[in-house]
């Protein structure tokens, strides 16, 4: 009986030790990610400039916390790069202005590389329905710039119907692509030794 009890402890210490072994990370829980991200996005959007350490730090605490800190920040700047792209676009042709004229603001290249570290986190479970991805950047999107534009972010020259639709066309293509993207890093890093 004693042989009994003693193998079940130990069975029991071995399951829970690997329990612990494959805990996930602080940084890729989902309240985690989604509180660190509505973070950074409140201290970009209702900062800009000002706030703009604290962004940092944020980012920066992202990284300290992942596994691959490499992998990390090739897959932010490589989703990063391309929201910006849409936004440098979007700037350029006089659908967004920004105060002192910039094409991007800097606060606005911090909150895209946040925003990438939610497409494998806490906004995963959208990547596996394309449509449901479509809509939200069709919706979402231009909904953010509206309230960053009622915060005094950025105006909108064309108006806001014109606006809102062209940014609803443009983040309805764009968002699945991020997400395909996304799913390609991933996958590429998972494949490495």
């Amino acid at each position: 009986m004693t042989e009994i009890a003693a193998s079940i402890t130990a069975s029991t210490d071995a399951t829970i030790a690997n329990a612990s072994a494959v805990k996930k990370p602080l940084v890729d829980r989902i309240w985690f990610n989604a509180l660190w991200f509505q973070s950074i996005w409140f201290s970009t959007v209702l900062g800009g400039d000002t706030l703009l350490p604290l962004a940092a730090g944020l980012l920066l605490l992202h990284l300290v916390l992942v596994r691959n800190t490499w992998h990390e920040l090739l897959q932010l700047s490589t989703l990063a790069a391309i929201g910006i792209s849409v936004d440098a676009t979007l700037s350029t042709a006089g659908i967004f202005q920004f105060p002192r004229d910039v094409l991007v603001p800097l606060w606005l290249c911090c909150l895209w590389l946040g925003f990438a570290a939610t497409l494998t986190r806490s906004l995963a479970y959208l990547g596996s329905r394309p449509l449901l991805v479509a809509a939200a950047g069709a919706v979402v999107f231009p909904l953010n710039y509206w309230a960053g534009q009622r915060l005094g972010a950025v105006d909108f020259p064309e108006g806001l119907s014109v606006t809102m639709g062209i940014m609803a066309v443009s983040w309805m293509c764009v968002l699945p692509a991020m997400y395909k993207v996304a799913g390609q890093l991933t996958r590429a890093r998972e494949q490495q030794p």
